[in-house]
């Protein structure tokens, strides 16, 4: 059964917020805009409208369509602004979603915050790891609610297995694997581009900004996880999801060293970042990570999300499985090959006999295996309605701007990695890629 980005993802702060100087009441409507309306913002919208107390006001983007169809989504109370900075400008406007290509993170968060503005900003919070510090201070020093968006940690099933492996369930947890795989286009992000996109409908500059200049490309605007300008490809897309929740689960910070190995086998006339890529993860914690993702074959087992355990192990897809270990010691055919005398006196050994011998074992019942299935709302849901709530109580979410940089930390770790074909180094001091 394939583990599709949707299928995983429904399966502590150290830097609190003061108070503002607005604050919302219970039945307060805040007033909220977006900026950047791709395919994604548009599912993020829909499920902010579901949320209670929260209107969306203004959308911006860089091509028309999309604009156009986020009004027809959200509203005749929206209305389209000319560009983010006019979203930023508008005082009535409290918190903004960010949700633009990943190269203009940075500027538009922090400018966001220094504006006055909460913001939930989509995965990865950074296009650089060094941006992500800087996002930290300017959240910090404007009080405001930063949130980023890798919305498994607000599903039932990851708090059910933070609470198993917190809980001593797994035993020593020494392993994770994890893994994203797919086999279409699409899957490999050549979407399919409006055959209304031209120069007139498309603001090339707007959507470069701090990226290389370039000439207009629609293929570059449409498609823009496929090329380095803009993103970190596969290791920024998924692998920090991923990363997201083995921190939330295992209560890491960040892994203390990381490689990298990763090619472009298949899609090579469409894209400038790997489509194929594998990395392992260690962590000062006490385990370590596996991650791996191809573009070229869907397979993913149900239970590609494994972590493992001494005593259990957790699985996580469409909700989540624990699996008992039934693990006994067994040394007959070792020793089968000592002296007759020395194997008599082996087994004669009270403790051997308890731990090898199944016959001498107290009987009992063991539960073998544990499932629980998602049910009810998406954990996106759950994700904006948390982020909606502390700009209410000005409590930051789990997943704030520290969070989102160490997570992001990770695929860029693991990207360094593979250019530089070496093993990356954390430090814990600086919070930031060694150099």
């Amino acid at each position: 059964m394939p583990l599709s980005r949707r299928h995983f993802l429904q399966g502590s702060s150290t830097l609190a917020a003061a108070a503002p100087s607005q604050s919302f009441a219970a039945n307060d409507r805040i007033q909220a805009g977006v900026i950047g309306t791709g395919a994604r913002s548009h599912e993020l919208m829909q499920f902010l409208m579901r949320v209670p107390g929260v209107e969306i006001v203004g959308v911006s983007d860089a091509y028309t369509g999309r604009v156009e169809r986020a009004l027809e989504r959200v509203g005749k109370k929206a209305k389209a602004y000319s560009s983010y900075k006019e979203i930023l400008a508008d005082k009535s406007i409290e918190a903004v979603v960010v949700a633009t290509p990943d190269h203009w993170h940075k500027n538009m968060v922090i400018e966001a915050v220094q504006s006055g503005k909460d913001v939930y900003c989509e995965k990865p919070l950074t296009y650089r790891s060094l941006e992500g510090l800087e996002i930290v201070r300017a959240a910090r020093q404007a009080k405001r609610i930063v949130q980023v968006g890798s919305q498994g940690v607000s599903s039932e099933a990851q708090r059910k297995a933070r609470e198993m492996i917190r809980a001593g369930k797994l035993g020593r947890v020494t392993m994770i694997r994890a893994a994203y795989n797919r086999n279409t286009a699409s899957g490999a992000w050549i979407y399919p581009i409006p055959p209304d996109a031209s120069p007139r409908t498309v603001n090339w500059e707007a959507f470069l900004g701090p990226a290389p200049k370039r000439p207009f490309s629609l293929e570059r605007f449409f498609r823009w996880r496929c090329y380095e300008d803009y993103s970190g490809g596969i290791a920024t897309d998924l692998f920090v999801h991923l990363c997201t929740t083995i921190h939330f689960l295992m209560e890491a910070k960040a892994p203390s060293r990381v490689t990298g190995m990763g090619q472009l086998y298949r899609w090579t006339g469409s894209r400038d970042v790997p489509d194929t890529l594998n990395a392992i993860l260690e962590y000062p914690e006490g385990f370590t990570v596996n991650l791996s993702s191809t573009f070229n074959n869907q397979f993913s087992a149900e239970g590609s999300f494994q972590i493992l355990g001494a005593e259990g192990s957790i699985l996580l897809g469409d909700g989540m499985t624990f699996v008992a270990e039934n693990a006994i010691e067994d040394n007959r055919w070792i020793v089968e090959s000592w002296p007759s005398k020395l194997e008599e006196e082996y087994y004669k050994n009270p403790k051997v006999r308890q731990e090898e011998l199944p016959h001498t074992h107290q009987p009992k019942l063991k539960p073998v295996t544990e499932q629980y299935r998602s049910e009810g709302a998406d954990s996106t849901l759950s994700h904006m309605a948390g982020w909606v709530d502390a700009i209410r109580t000005r409590k930051p979410p789990y997943e704030d701007a520290l969070v989102g940089h160490r997570a992001a930390a990770c695929a860029h770790m693991v990207n360094q990695s593979v250019k530089q074909r070496r093993v990356v180094e954390w430090d814990f001091q600086k919070e930031d890629v060694k150099a």
